[in-house]
C-alpha cells in the first residue's frame, strides 16, 4: 500500500461526491417534468414519442400497472435479443461471418441483458456480429438502465405522496430518463472514449502479421458506443471477451478513471435525488454515507490483500503485492479499487481477473454482491435496494422506542417489513441453492477448473454474481453448458423481478397512507446514528444469511495460502 494508491482512491472519491448534487438537482427536475437545458431541442421527441407509443403523459399508473407494464417491456426485450442472435448468420452488419447462436446461450443472454446484469457465457468478438452487439446488447442496455431509474423514482414517490394510488407512468419514466439523462451523457462520452484511442467502425476485423511471421486477426467494431453505456447505466457486458482489461475497452489510465467514476454517478445521485423529493436533503446524504461506509471498507481489505500478497507467492519470490490477473499499466491499486467499484454498483465490468485475486481479495467483491448490491448499486437498482434495508432499522428502531416506525413521515408497518424481507431473502435463495446444486451435479462438477475452496468460490461467485444482477466471474469455470445457461438464467430472473416486485408493493402500500409530520418521539433518520444503525442492520443481516457461507471458500483458501505464517 503507498501514498500513490490512497491519492487515487482519494480523488475517485472526491469526484464522485462532487457529482452528486448536479446531477441529482438534474435528475430531480427531469423526473419532475420541470424544464432543463436540453428541453427546447427533447421535448418536441418526448411528445413524438408519446404520441407514436399511444401515451398520455398526464395519465398515472397505480403501482401493479406500472409493474405489469415494466414485465410486459422486458418480454419485449427478450424476443428482440433472442431473435437476433438466432437470426444472426442471416443478417447483416456481420463482417466476420459469425453464425447463429446456440439456443441455451441466447436464452441465457436474452436473459442476461434484460436484467441488467450481462452476464457473458461467451466471447463477444467470437461470437456476435455489430448489428446483435448494437441493436441487440446496446440497445437493451440502454433500456435496462432506465427501467432501474424507473423503479427507484416510483418508490421514491411512494415515500413522498400522501393518500394516493398511483407512482408514475412507467412509459413517461423510462423515455424521459433515456432521452434526457443516459443519451446526452453517452453521446460525450463515446466521443470521449473514441479520443482516447477506443475503436467505432462498421469495418471488418483487420488481419495483421505478428513479428514472428503469423496471422492475427484484430477484431474492431462499434466499441466506443457499447461500452459509453455499459459503464454509465452499470451494465458492464463487454465488446470483447477481457471486458475492461482488453485496451480497445479501456486504453488509458485516463478512461480507467473515467469509466471508474460513471459507473458510481448516477448510482450516487440518485440519493440525492431521492432527498430533494422527500424534502431535505439530508436523508439522500445519511444514505450516501452508508453506502460510503460499506465501500471504503472493501476498498481498504481489498486494497491490503492484494498490496500484501500471500506467503505462498512470497516463497517463489514473487513480492511487491500480487500482480497476477491484472494489467501492468492499471497495477495493483487500480485493478482493486475497480473490482471494489464493479461488484458495489452491479456493473460488472472487470479490468483485472477476479480469479486471480488473493482469497480476502476476491472475498470482497462477493460480500458486495451477497449484500444485494446496495453499496451505490446499479443506476436505480442500488436506490430501491438500500431503502428495503432502510426499512428494517427503522422497524426494529421502533420495536426499541414502543412506537410505530416511520420514515420520511411514512408509518412502516408488518406490510411493508414482510414484502421487504421477501425480497432481500429471495437472494440467498437463489445464489446458495444453485451453488448446492452446482458443486454436487456431475455435469456442472465437470466445468470448474480448480478443485477444493477455490473451485467452490467460482461456482458460488458465479450464482451470486448472476443473482445480484452484475455479470463479473471468478473465471476458472466453463459456463456456457446447459445447465450453467439455464441455471444461470433462472438466478438472474429471480434476483432481478422477484426483489422488483416487491418494492413497487411497498412504493404502491407508501403511497395510499399519509404523511406525518415529525414529533419529539420520531427517530430521527438524518444523523450518525441512523447511519449507524443502518450499517449495523445491513452486517448482522448478512452475517446470519449470507457470509457463513461466503466465507467457507475464501477464508478456507486464504489459510491454506498463507499457512507459513499462521504457526
Amino acid at each position: 500500500m503507498t501514498v500513490i494508491g490512497w491519492i487515487q482512491i482519494i480523488l475517485f472519491c472526491a469526484i464522485v461526491v462532487a457529482l452528486v448534487k448536479p446531477l441529482g438537482w438534474y435528475m430531480t427536475r427531469v423526473f419532475n417534468g420541470e424544464r432543463t437545458l436540453l428541453s427546447p431541442v427533447l421535448r418536441p421527441l418526448e411528445r413524438g414519442i408519446y404520441w407514436i407509443g399511444g401515451v398520455d403523459e398526464r395519465r398515472e399508473q397505480h403501482w401493479l400497472t406500472y409493474t405489469v407494464a415494466m414485465l410486459l417491456f422486458h418480454v419485449g426485450g427478450f424476443a428482440l435479443i433472442y431473435g437476433l442472435m438466432r437470426l444472426q448468420a442471416v443478417l447483416p452488419f456481420n463482417p466476420a461471418g459469425q453464425s447463429a447462436v446456440a439456443e441455451d446461450l441466447s436464452f441465457n443472454t436474452a436473459i442476461s441483458f434484460i436484467t441488467n446484469t450481462n452476464w457473458q457465457n461467451y466471447g463477444g468478438e467470437s461470437t456476435l456480429s455489430y448489428l446483435v452487439q448494437m441493436l441487440g446488447l446496446t440497445h437493451q442496455n440502454f433500456l435496462s438502465a432506465a427501467t432501474g431509474i424507473a423503479l427507484a423514482m416510483a418508490l421514491i414517490r411512494g415515500f413522498t405522496r400522501s393518500s394516493m394510488r398511483t407512482v408514475g407512468n412507467f412509459w413517461v419514466d423510462v423515455t424521459r430518463c433515456t432521452l434526457y439523462v443516459l443519451l446526452p451523457i453517452c453521446i460525450v462520452y463515446a466521443l470521449f472514449l473514441v479520443w482516447q484511442g477506443m475503436p467505432q467502425t462498421l469495418g471488418a476485423y483487420v488481419d495483421a502479421t505478428t513479428l514472428e511471421g503469423g496471422k492475427q486477426s484484430i477484431a474492431l467494431g462499434p466499441v466506443a458506443s457499447q461500452v459509453a453505456i455499459k459503464m454509465l447505466g452499470t451494465n458492464g457486458g463487454g465488446f470483447f471477451n477481457a471486458n475492461a482489461a482488453h485496451p480497445f475497452e479501456n486504453p488509458t489510465a485516463l478512461s480507467n478513471l473515467v469509466q471508474m467514476v460513471s459507473i458510481f454517478a448516477l448510482g450516487a445521485a440518485m440519493t440525492n435525488v431521492f432527498g430533494r423529493m422527500v424534502g431535505n436533503e439530508r436523508h439522500g446524504w445519511a444514505i450516501f454515507a452508508v453506502m460510503g461506509i460499506l465501500f471504503v471498507a472493501g476498498v481498504t481489505v481489498t486494497y491490503w490483500a492484494e498490496a500484501n500478497g500471500t506467503s505462498a507467492l512470497h516463497a517463489l519470490g514473487l513480492t511487491g503485492g500480487n500482480m497476477e490477473g491484472k494489467e501492468v499499466r492499471f497495477g495493483i491499486v487500480a485493478s482493486s479499487l475497480f473490482a471494489v467499484i464493479t461488484t458495489a454498483a452491479s456493473c460488472g465490468a472487470v479490468n483485472a481477473m477476479h480469479d486471480s485475486f488473493t482469497a480476502l481479495g476476491g472475498m470482497i467483491p462477493l460480500i458486495n454482491m451477497q449484500l444485494g448490491e446496495i453499496i451505490v448499486g446499479g443506476v436505480g437498482a442500488g436506490l430501491y435496494g438500500m431503502l428495503l434495508f432502510v426499512v428494517l432499522p427503522i422497524f426494529v428502531a421502533g420495536l426499541m422506542v414502543g412506537r410505530t416506525p416511520e420514515y420520511v413521515g411514512k408509518k412502516i408497518e408488518a406490510r411493508e417489513v414482510k414484502m421487504a424481507m421477501l425480497a432481500i431473502l429471495v437472494l440467498p435463495l437463489m445464489y446458495l441453492g444453485w451453488t448446492a446444486v452446482g458443486v454436487v451435479y456431475p455435469t456442472a462438477v465437470a466445468s470448474m477448473a480448480n478443485a477444493g475452496p477455490h473451485g467452490f468460490s467460482e461456482v458460488l461467485y458465479a450464482f451470486t454474481s448472476q443473482t445480484a444482477n452484475n455479470g463479473s466471474a471468478f473465471a476458472g469455470l466453463t459456463g456456457n453448458i446447459l445447465f450453467y445457461n439455464l441455471a444461470g438464467a433462472c438466478a438472474m430472473f429471480v434476483g432481478r423481478f422477484f426483489m422488483i416486485v416487491p418494492a413497487m408493493a411497498i412504493a404502491g402500500s407508501l403511497a395510499e397512507k399519509k404523511t406525518h409530520p415529525p414529533s419529539a418521539g420520531t427517530f430521527p433518520t438524518t444523523g450518525g446514528l441512523f447511519v449507524g444503525l443502518v450499517v449495523g442492520v445491513i452486517l448482522i443481516i448478512g452475517g446470519l444469511t449470507f457470509f457463513p457461507a461466503l466465507a467457507l471458500g475464501p477464508i478456507v483458501e486464504h489459510l491454506a495460502m498463507n499457512a507459513n505464517n499462521l504457526f
